[in-house]
């Protein structure tokens, strides 16, 4: 005779069979992509969404689409429609048209933005106290601090953009040009870096020159100068772009427009130049040391750029005169920097002592 206690046991079996099964769980790689939500490249070949119910086919596969596109920007590029290079990056929606160029234009207006833009005279028009010398001094300085903490090099880029867009506006002495650095520095950091240095450690890089509480109330008026505008394109950000475009994977070369990029903050001459002028001249100066002979520039690189080679000429003669120790030789920090293995020694390449007039002019 059956007892009660099994009789309810067969009861919840059989209502358990009768119950549609629990919806499984699904981990974010397994999410059917949306185009405006999700990266095609989280969808992998085996978390594709199918249709299980017999009889009916599967779902269109998103990688389809996806190869789809690829092949129709590779055809591009090798019907001469698109060059090869940052744009025509397969494995980066985001770093192929019409994204990049969408991109690139606002990077263009806001890099002319007179917000966030220093004055290119402010030393003669606003600083009494501070000279040229002083500030490449303190860039080069702060080039070791960068290092020694292992910062990225866009937070050196936006700490002296700090520097510059606030020394546009407020005179500071020179007893105090250092305690601007590091706060503009430390500004940066939060901004750029995942785990940025502590206040402390910005005292302890100036040997305690400043109580942790100047440096607070330095970046407190920075802030305050700057309005929060604490986003804005440098060197380094057009140089990503350009270099897609003007060499291919060539780690030397991308080493030297890097060191190139970072010699022309020491020099207040280019302050007066927009980052993507600078950038672009840091581009043709580079091609001309690998390849002396060959002309630095052609009209993809005009086109990409929106500069010509007669532009850029101010500008590729003093980062040139840099690179030759012409101008700033005593600041060294930099140098040393790029005389290392990890970037190739591309300080110690040579360079013609002069780059041929006809190089900057129109063909």
């Amino acid at each position: 005779m059956e007892t009660r206690a099994a009789k309810r046991r067969a009861d919840a079996a059989g209502l358990a069979r009768n119950k549609s099964p629990k919806r499984k769980r699904v981990v974010l790689g397994e999410l059917p992509n949306f185009s405006n939500l999700t990266d095609p490249r989280a969808l992998n070949k085996n978390t594709r969404v199918k249709r299980s119910v017999a009889g009916k086919d599967s779902l269109p596969l998103v990688d389809s689409e996806l190869d789809d596109a690829k092949l129709k920007v590779k055809k591009a590029v090798d019907d001469g429609d698109a060059k090869p290079g940052i744009d025509a990056n397969l494995d980066d929606p985001q770093s192929s048209e019409p994204y990049v160029s969408d991109i690139y234009s606002y990077l263009r207006k806001m890099e002319m933005d007179p917000k966030r833009r220093p004055l290119p005279d402010y030393l003669e028009k606003v600083q009494k106290d501070v000279t040229a010398n002083m500030r490449g001094v303190l860039v080069d300085w702060l080039v070791e601090v960068a290092e020694e903490y292992k910062l990225l090099s866009d937070t050196l880029y936006l700490s002296v953009s700090y520097i510059d867009r606030f020394l546009s506006t407020n005179q500071v002495g020179r007893q105090r040009l250092q305690l601007l650095g590091v706060s503009s520095m430390f500004i940066a950091s939060k901004y750029e870096e995942i785990s940025p240095p502590h206040v402390e450690e910005f005292c302890y890089i100036t040997d305690n020159t400043y109580a942790k509480a100047e440096v607070v109330e330095m970046e407190a008026a920075i802030l305050k100068s700057l309005r929060f505008e604490m986003g804005n394109p440098t060197v380094k950000t057009f140089l990503r772009r350009f270099v897609g475009f003007a060499s291919d994977d060539n780690l030397q070369f991308e080493f030297l427009g890097c060191y190139l990029a970072e010699l022309s903050l020491l020099d207040y001459n280019c302050i007066k130049s927009l980052p993507s002028l600078v950038a672009a001249s840091v581009i043709f100066l580079a091609r001309f040391i690998i390849h002396p002979n060959v002309h630095p520039w052609d009209l993809a690189l005009q086109k990409c750029s929106g500069y010509k080679s007669s532009e850029l000429k101010e500008c590729v003669l003093i980062i040139h005169d840099l690179y030759l120790a012409r101008r700033g030789g005593s600041l060294q920090a930099i140098r040393e920097k790029y005389k290392q293995h990890k970037f190739k020694y591309v300080a110690m390449l040579p360079s013609p002592p002069e780059i041929p007039i006809s190089y900057f002019e129109e063909e």
